[in-house]
Parts: structure tokens; sequence; C-alpha cells
């Protein structure tokens, strides 16, 4: 229907998360008519993101240094760690503005029908941190989901007698996804944290 890079345009536009065939078709002609130097900053951006941004050694979440920026910030309280599934689950988290620990990502939930079993996941790397000493609490702040809940017990019982565990609480919706709350809900979520 469309000539072949605009088609590719869109057929690659269309596997990006929330978008549909309609939306990677307006994406594609808003692209079409911005000027060629609006585009190539577009394409360098995607590309500067694929080159310059890793994982944090320590807590594995995206970082363009050795260290993300929660880390390296000596005034965070390093003795309490949030564990979130993915990166973008601090944002919600951050933007609450009443949590001041550390991070550890795990990478992900268990999910055994889709192959993700607890070594696909970064909970080794988190009772290794617990056990290096240092850490009072940590918070599980996985989605409030069949398969967040379940990361959250077995992270909990991986945890159980080493450090205190907690939970977030109420407030986030069952079957909601972190990453789509408000401030003012995540923000009595870790207010209102309960132990496991």
């Amino acid at each position: 229907m469309f000539p072949t890079p605009v088609e590719q345009l869109i057929t690659d536009l269309a596997k990006l998360p929330g978008v549909g065939r309609r939306s990677a078709q307006r994406i594609a002609f808003f692209m079409l008519r911005q000027p060629r130097e609006e585009a190539a900053s577009l394409a360098q951006s995607i590309i500067d993101v694929k080159d310059k941004i890793r994982y944090c050694r320590r807590c594995f979440n995206f970082t363009d240094d050795d260290l993300c920026v929660f880390c390296r910030d000596a005034r965070r309280d390093a003795s309490v760690i949030c564990v979130v599934e993915e990166p973008s689950d601090i944002i919600p988290i951050e933007k609450g503005g009443d949590y001041r620990g550390i991070y550890h990502v795990l990478g992900g939930a268990l999910s055994p029908l889709d192959g993700i079993d607890p070594e696909h996941l970064r909970i080794k790397e988190l009772i290794e941190r617990v056990e290096a000493g240092g850490i009072d609490e940590v918070i599980i702040a996985t989605n409030p989901n069949t398969t967040g809940e379940s990361t959250a017990m077995y992270v909990a019982d991986q945890l159980r007698g080493r450090v205190k565990v907690t939970r977030l609480a109420s407030g986030l919706p069952v079957g909601a996804d972190l990453e789509y709350a408000d401030e003012a809900t995540v923000s009595r979520a870790i207010l209102g944290r309960r132990e496991m």
C-alpha cells in the first residue's frame, strides 16, 4: 500500500508496546513531514541508548556509568533496598517522594509457564547484597498481580531470617502494574508497607 521504506517504518513502529498499526502509520506520516535533522536526531537517540546504556553493576537499574544515580547518591539510605521488577518501576516510587533508600531490579517476575524461573531473575544477586551486610530492610515492590505476588512470596522466603522483609501496603490495585500507578497511591503504599 505504501512505498517499501514507509511500510517498513510502520511495521517497526507497530512492534513498540502500546502502538498498533494505525498509531504506527500516524507516527510514520508525522516523521515524513519533519525535517531530516529531526528524524536523524531521533535515530541517533535510539542508537545512543543502545550503545551507551547498561545495567548498574550493583542494583541493575539503567545507567550510563558503572553505578546508577541512586547507588552513587551518598544521601540515600543504603540500609533499605526496594526490590522492583523493572527499572521503569522505580519512577513512580521516586515520584511519590517518600522513599530515600536504594533499589534492586529483578529483571522481571517469576512465570514458570513462560519459562521464567528464579535463576532467570536477579534474586541470587539480591541475596548476596543482603549477606554482604549493612541491609536492615528489604521492601518488595513487585507488581500486585499473580506473577508479582508469586515473585514477592518467593523472594520473601529466600530472605526470611536474614533481614526484615516488607511488602508495599494496600492502595495499589490488584492486577495493575506499578509503572502506571499515580504518585499518591505509591506514596501511601510505601508509608503503609507491612512485614511479610
